[in-house]
Formats: structure tokens, C-alpha cells, sequence
């Protein structure tokens, strides 16, 4: 089937993140999501903004890996491969991180990016690559593609497909959340990556927004059908969300809805947030109204012998920007308005959305 693969030994292997100004922006997003979830080791993040200052004071993560100046500093670290941990606008290589990702090939270190800019691509960092060394330019439309024809809907698995109101909210934190809870239960799971930051962390998966629109919908059932290979009955496929139904700019919502044929669904939501982030002209619609929609469109372009189509069984709630007492207000607020249990799976743990989607 098809698919994204990481090249061999990727997983366990010591990475430095190219960092420079991420890590208190949302362009870093990609990086500090592997800070936060990545079970291999991170070695080094390079960011000059914050050389020196603990990683902890700066993001909020803890996790004890030194921030260095650049790709000199980071070496003696003995990192094995260089991962770009940016998500610029346009998808392209900012200068000085051009500049460290040569370094790095340089010294003999393979190099990862989810990029729309292909990295290979570039001669000066191809003429670097060391031999037996790669440059991997995951954001790539896999080999073998084919329609969606709703195959995921015969599983026998659970499927949980996130969905947010808006992007950048958290959809593959809060899938990644209850990944590690579900471990931590005992529950059999896998996590469909369909982004770059939840292939670099997961080491496999579909980079959607490489796929053509006429195939994006099979290239999510393929990658459902692959994760689902290694679960039993009772098994959960937890399948990273893309964009938003309420984004002018978005076309990810429908076919991840195809291709995964969900039992159930999460929403993810900003706390608070009333438009789109970077929009703010357009504006959200209330809640409860996004649930229904939603539920409704998920009950189309199913097999009629596949059973009750998927609801919402609860809701993520990113409270980043709120004080503890704040977002324990806004929690309860949401959970009261829809009926659903709601939580900050980062702040506080995903155990209650996984005993919402485990229970039903």
C-alpha cells in the first residue's frame, strides 16, 4: 500500500532541530511537537533567539536538551541527522537555516524536511550529502495511489478522526496525547501521521497536502488500512487531523472523513478563539452548530451495512494561552454547552478523552 516510510533507523536516531526563532513562534510548530512527543532522542535544538536559555523557561516543555547558537555548537552533541523543525510561510528554507542545514551535511549528518521546498533538490546541499547519507524530503505524494472507495468503514478497529475549528490548534498534539494514554491503558493503538510534523514523530504516514485532490481521500484509507494491519478487534487508529472546515483556505476536512471512515470524532478548539487565527474577518461558527455539521457529513459516503456513523465524543480544548484557573473556567463552560467531556490533553492528560472514545 501506499504511504510515507522514514528511512531506516530514523526513529532512534540522535537529532538537533533547526530551530532559529521557532521556539516561541508558531513557525516552530513542527519542532516543538517533536519536542514534546518524540521518543527518540533529541540531542541539540539550534535557535539563536534563545542560546543558552533552558528549553523549559522558553516553551513550556520539559525536556532537558541544550538551545545552542548554531550547527557548530550542536556538534558536540554527536547528533546523527539534522531535522528542519520550521513550518515557514510559502514552505520555503529561511537563509540562516539553509546555512545550518549545509553545515550539517557537511559533517557528515543526514537531513530531514517536511518542506514544501525540496531539499534534494537544491545542488549546493545535494553536492554536501555525504555518501551513504540521505536528505529526506518527506512532504511528497506516495507511489501507487488510488481512489478512495471507503475500505476503512469494514475494519474491525476503532477510528478516531480529529477535527478543529480552526489550524495550528492542536489536532495532532491531542491525537498524540492519546496515543500516550491509550500505552499507558494497555490499549492496542496506532497514529496515522498526515502532517510534517506527525510523520517526523511517527516515522510513517501520508503528507496530505502533497496528495492531488482526486486521490487524497485513498491515500488516507491506505494509510488507515496499513496502521489498522497491526491492531486486534479493539484496536484504535487515532488519525491526525488537517486544516478546517471553517478555513477558507482548507480542503483536508472531507477526505480524511473518506479515507478514514471514522467511529467516532474529536474536536479540537482554541479556547476562547471567536475567528479564524489569521483571519479574523471570518468568524466561527458557535460551537454546537460546528458538532452537527460535522456529524452530518460524516454520515455520508458510507457502506450502508457499516453501522451508526460517527459523533463527536468529546472535544480538546487548547488553553495555551489562558492561566490554570482560566482554562479550568472555559473547560467547564464547553463541556456544559455541548454536553461532552472537554480537556486539555496537553495540560492536563487525554485519560478523559480517551474514557469518552473507549466507552462508547
Amino acid at each position: 500500500m501506499s504511504g510515507i516510510q522514514a528511512p531506516p533507523g530514523f526513529r532512534e536516531m540522535r537529532l538537533v532541530l533547526l530551530q532559529h526563532g521557532g521556539l516561541a513562534s508558531l513557525t516552530g510548530k513542527t519542532g516543538l511537537a517533536m519536542l514534546r512527543h518524540r521518543a527518540g532522542p533529541i540531542v541539540a535544538v539550534i535557535d539563536p533567539d534563545h542560546a543558552g536559555q533552558p528549553l523549559q523557561q522558553v516553551t513550556g516543555i520539559e525536556r532537558d536538551v541544550p538551545v545552542v547558537a548554531d550547527l557548530a555548537a550542536a556538534l558536540p552533541y554527536h547528533p546523527e541527522a539534522a531535522v528542519v523543525g520550521l513550518a515557514p510561510s510559502g514552505g520555503r528554507l529561511p537563509d540562516p537555516v539553509r546555512h545550518d542545514a549545509l553545515a550539517a551535511l557537511r559533517a557528515g549528518l543526514h537531513l530531514a524536511s517536511g518542506l514544501h521546498t525540496y531539499l534534494a533538490n537544491d545542488p549546493a546541499l545535494a553536492e554536501a550529502c555525504w555518501p551513504n547519507r540521505w536528505i529526506w524530503d518527506l512532504r511528497r505524494e506516495p507511489e501507487a495511489l488510488g481512489i478512495g472507495q471507503a475500505g476503512a468503514a469494514a475494519l474491525s478497529c476503532r477510528r478516531l478522526l480529529a477535527v478543529g475549528t480552526d489550524m495550528a490548534v492542536g489536532k495532532m498534539s491531542a491525537c498524540l496525547a492519546l496515543l500516550e494514554a491509550a500505552q499507558r491503558s494497555g490499549i492496542p493503538a496506532r497514529f496515522v501521521g498526515t502532517g510534517q510534523a506527525g510523520i517526523l514523530i511517527s516515522g510513517e504516514g501520508v503528507a496530505l497536502d502533497a496528495v492531488r485532490v482526486d486521490y487524497a481521500a485513498g491515500a488516507v484509507e491506505a494509510a488507515v488500512l496499513r496502521a489498522a494491519d497491526a491492531l486486534p478487534e479493539q484496536g484504535l487508529v487515532l488519525v491526525e487531523g488537517q486544516g478546517s472546515l471553517c478555513h477558507p483556505a482548507s480542503t483536508a476536512t472531507l477526505p480524511l472523513l473518506r479515507g478514514t471512515q471514522p467511529t467516532a470524532l474529536l474536536l479540537v478548539h482554541r479556547a476562547g478563539q471567536q475567528s479564524i487565527d489569521r483571519l479574523p474577518q471570518i468568524p466561527l461558527p458557535d460551537l454546537a452548530t460546528l458538532v452537527s455539521t460535522t456529524e452530518a457529513l460524516a454520515s455520508w459516503a458510507r457502506p450502508d451495512d457499516s453501522g451508526a456513523s460517527a459523533k463527536v465524543a468529546a472535544v480538546a480544548l487548547n488553553t495555551a494561552r489562558l492561566d490554570e484557573h482560566q482554562a479550568t473556567v472555559e473547560i467547564d463552560r464547553v463541556s456544559q454547552v455541548l454536553g461532552l467531556p472537554c480537556t486539555d490533553p496537553i495540560r492536563w492528560g487525554a485519560e478523559p478523552l480517551l474514557r469518552a472514545l473507549v466507552d462508547r
